[in-house]
């Protein structure tokens, strides 16, 4: 039965094509965005989860950047420390020096303020973003120093950013293997290798002696200078305290090569995990744009087939004028 009221075909028509047209905006937009899964409605598991994971990345990231500040200080800590070895190294030559008969030791003394005065401006200026690991100057520098490592979700879905520290804070009475700073601005001597009396006192010195003895040091301890009185056994007793404070200052700086070389391993793994998650959260959500792409083509033709279904079913009840004319 054929009515100019009620046009059956023409409804299916348009329902087909409002079918399409949704099929279609939803691929374009999948096409426009890149994204299968943009929003909740989309689907509300997936979208749950990649939002977590976004989120755990962002953390990953900053965990990367703390890393890296960390990562700048221990190279600037290292790079210091290698440095004052080798000055070191210079005060103990020149020392040898001064056992030769005839030898003018003022002069080497001379010399040897000049490697103290280094020796204290390389420590102090080891310094990045406000932070220096060699120069002690308050009772806050005796705090442990720690640095961010790693980020960790929880089986229960908390989270946490692990540490690792490396120990300042050793407790009283403090031998020369517990000496971290190289160099003790607060005044007490216990805090710097280059200013404790320790070294002297293990080598059994006779007197004991330091490196660099700031104006507040303790009356007991002697500032390593030599003129022309000094004689061989006083020699004996400062090499023997120098040797024992590159010892440690060598000490110091393997633990720093390693604290360096972990932080460094957990910048590459934190990276690689940070890709691992950005890669989950693509097989998620992210469109198959070669399946988007097909789907596009056929659902642009199957819209204009639609439209010009629905054309024909219009033009439907005009036909029926041609049954009342004569």
């Amino acid at each position: 039965m054929s009515s100019i009221i009620t046009n059956n075909a023409a409804i299916a028509a348009l329902q087909s094509l409002r079918s399409v047209n949704a099929s279609l905006s939803g691929t374009q937009q999948h096409v426009s965005t890149g994204l299968r899964i943009e929003k909740a409605s989309d689907n509300a598991a997936y979208w749950a989860i990649a939002t977590t994971m976004r989120s755990d990345s962002k953390a990953l990231s900053a965990v990367q950047d703390a890393l890296g500040l960390s990562g700048a200080v221990l190279d600037t800590t290292y790079t210091a420390i290698a440095s004052s070895i080798d000055l070191m190294s210079e005060v103990k030559a020149k020392l040898v020096a001064a056992y030769e008969d005839g030898v003018d030791k003022t002069k080497i003394n001379e010399d040897l303020t000049q490697l103290k005065q280094q020796l204290q401006s390389t420590s102090d200026s080891a310094s990045f973003n406000g932070q220096n690991w060699l120069s002690w100057n308050t009772g806050a520098d005796s705090a442990d120093k720690s640095i961010p490592a790693y980020f960790i979700r929880n089986s229960d879905g908390t989270v946490r950013v692990g540490t690792v520290s490396y120990p300042i804070n050793t407790p009283a009475p403090r031998t020369s293997t517990d000496v971290q700073y190289f160099v003790d601005n607060g005044g007490s001597g216990e805090y710097g290798i280059l200013s404790t009396e320790a070294f002297a006192v293990e080598v059994g010195s006779a007197k004991n002696y330091v490196m660099l003895k700031g104006a507040t040091a303790p009356a007991t301890a002697v500032d390593i200078a030599i003129d022309n009185s000094t004689t061989d056994d006083e020699l004996d007793d400062m090499l023997a305290t120098v040797e024992g404070m590159t010892k440690q200052m060598t000490a110091v700086a393997s633990t720093i090569g390693s604290l360096s070389k972990g932080v460094e391993m957990s910048m590459d793994f934190a990276h690689d995990l940070s890709d691992s998650v950005d890669s989950g959260v693509g097989r998620l959500v992210d469109a198959d744009m070669e399946d988007e792409s097909s789907k596009l083509t056929a659902q642009q033709t199957q819209q204009q087939l639609a439209i010009q279904s629905l054309s024909i079913a219009n033009n439907a009840p005009q036909n029926l004028l041609s049954l009342f004319r004569n």
